[in-house]
């Protein structure tokens, strides 16, 4: 219990440390939204503690199937701490943010082409936006999505490669699916390959979508806004991580379907063999 606890605490400060870090490093904007940031960061490691010290989940997924929330933790985790570390340089520069900046324009004119989600992002700013502000979210948004691709990468090198989850031994689906209703109807391998092929679908989908709809709805929503220091990090990191997780869960739930299929298809070999030796000795 000590150890579980040490454990769920540690995770519940590195939670809370990445949603402050912003806050405290870069401009705030006014002493009510770091009142909220500080809400949300007690309530989110509060979380985080009583998730991870509980038995059993009730909201996190795969909780015991490490490193499935370790990748998407370290990729949010990464992308808030760049992004905090580039905006800071326009403010105060030194050696360590000024590398972190060039490094991140860098990765944005690479990933800066025709019909990329970056372009997408670039375009979503108005035509009289200061250069310096595309430039920023250019940057912003080429390291965001970057991340977002390495942590896709990871994970399919440990489903594939590494043989996820069970090379942990054994896997638990109910513990590790709280959300999931193996009772609300159908056939549970069909709905988890459903489900499994909505979250890529949509995780394909919305870096496109969103600052496509940013722009149509641009009347009431200010893209320019978005180049606030604390507002730019949140603002595309949650665009990258988001659809990045939701590929990452379809990836997960594709293979836990994938193992069910398996176990049915040794189970049914089984039942066949027990019936062939029956008759045998009838």
């Amino acid at each position: 219990m000590i150890r579980r606890m040490i454990s769920a605490g540690l995770r519940a400060v590195l939670v809370a440390v990445v949603i402050l870090l912003p806050s405290l490093v870069l401009p705030s904007d006014g002493a009510e939204a770091a009142q909220v940031v500080s809400l949300v960061a007690i309530v989110a490691a509060a979380l985080t503690f009583v998730e991870y010290f509980a038995t059993y989940p009730s909201i996190i997924e795969f909780r015991d199937a490490r490193p499935f929330n370790r990748v998407r933790f370290c990729a949010l985790a990464l992308t808030v701490v760049l992004l905090t570390l580039a905006c800071r340089d326009t403010i105060a520069p030194v050696l360590l943010t000024g590398t972190v900046a060039d490094i991140g324009s860098t990765l944005g004119r690479w990933t800066d082409f025709p019909y990329s989600p970056v372009r997408m992002v670039v375009l979503m700013m108005p035509p009289d936006a200061p250069q310096t502000a595309i430039e920023i979210v250019r940057t912003g948004a080429g390291t965001a999505y970057i991340i977002s691709l390495a942590m896709i990468v990871v994970f399919f090198v440990q489903v594939r490669l590494r043989d996820w989850p069970t090379r942990q031994g054994t896997f638990n689906v109910w513990v590790n699916l709280p959300l999931f209703d193996p009772t609300a109807g159908g056939d549970v391998l069909i709905r988890l390959k459903r489900d499994a092929n909505v979250n890529i679908a949509l995780g394909f989908l919305l870096p496109f979508l969103i600052p496509a709809i940013i722009k149509v709805t641009s009347d009431a929503f200010d893209p320019i806004s978005i180049t606030a220091p604390q507002t730019l990090v949140w603002t595309l990191s949650a665009w990258a991580f988001l659809p990045a997780s939701l590929i990452v869960r379809g990836l997960a739930l594709g293979r836990v379907a994938e193992l069910i299929e398996q176990k049915r298809r040794r189970a049914y070999a089984k039942a066949e063999a027990k019936g062939e030796i029956v008759e045998a000795h009838a």
